[in-house]
């Protein structure tokens, strides 16, 4: 018997196991992710610019917490950059959900991540949202909510935190620590060097740029992604 002569019915289940496999495989792939710039809910002390820089500090930090997860799938730094853009948003622009939605339609992803932080005279607060690409809710608010971990001296402790509670939502198989990030404990020092970085990379400053990016590294000699950011800037 031919396709052309197969009973409605048969085709019709074969249509709907071919599309629970095609569906099963792809819940399998990594799931892709897009971690948007945080705002800067309102912090108070004297370090305006670097309130400025952890706007995108903070995000690049959770995506590099991230991107040791095989289940996950980070989306290219540029393609968010470029969306952003699109929607007229600077570094410290506040994402709604709906906006956080639709750019992470637009770069392929399923979650985007995005929050707000604030630094009162040393006591941070940090905050991350993930944002379901096809529904446009939140599905959950993370924070740093132990009470021990609140100093900004512990900042790159409190965005590990905040990153294994993302994965749990996005990934709830995952293992809460990637192998190459669980042991690393990068100083403040280091980590605002490498936001600084970023901020004036986004504003063109390549000079700049590398000089922060050089001052992180010589507070933290292992810090692999301001390594990297060093020869992005100097080799462009």
């Amino acid at each position: 018997m031919t396709p052309g002569n197969l009973p409605w019915q048969v085709l019709h289940s074969v249509a709907l196991t071919v599309g629970a496999v095609s569906s099963a495989a792809a819940q399998t792939g990594p799931v892709a992710i897009a971690v948007l710039p945080f705002e800067d809910r309102g912090s108070y002390g004297q370090d305006k610019e670097v309130f400025r820089a952890l706007a995108l500090g903070i995000p690049a930090t959770i995506a590099s917490e991230l991107s040791g997860h095989p289940e996950l799938r980070l989306v290219d730094r540029n393609r968010i950059a470029q969306a952003l853009n699109r929607e007229n948003l600077g570094p410290n622009a506040r994402v709604d959900a709906a906006t956080a939605a639709r750019i992470a339609k637009q770069v392929g992803a399923r979650y985007a991540v995005t929050g707000n932080f604030a630094d009162f005279y040393g006591k941070f607060r940090l905050d991350a949202r993930v944002v379901d690409a096809e529904s446009g809710q939140i599905l959950k608010v993370v924070s740093n909510s132990d009470p021990r971990l609140q100093d900004r001296v512990d900042l790159y402790r409190i965005i590990q935190m905040v990153s294994h509670k993302v994965l749990a939502e996005a990934s709830p198989n995952a293992r809460s620590g990637a192998p190459e990030t669980e042991a690393r404990t990068i100083p403040t020092e280091a980590l605002t060097h490498y936001s600084r970085g970023l901020l004036y990379e986004s504003q063109g400053e390549k000079s700049k740029a590398a000089d922060y990016y050089q001052r992180a590294l010589t507070a933290y000699p292992d810090y692999a992604d301001a390594r990297e950011a060093v020869r992005r800037v100097r080799g462009s």
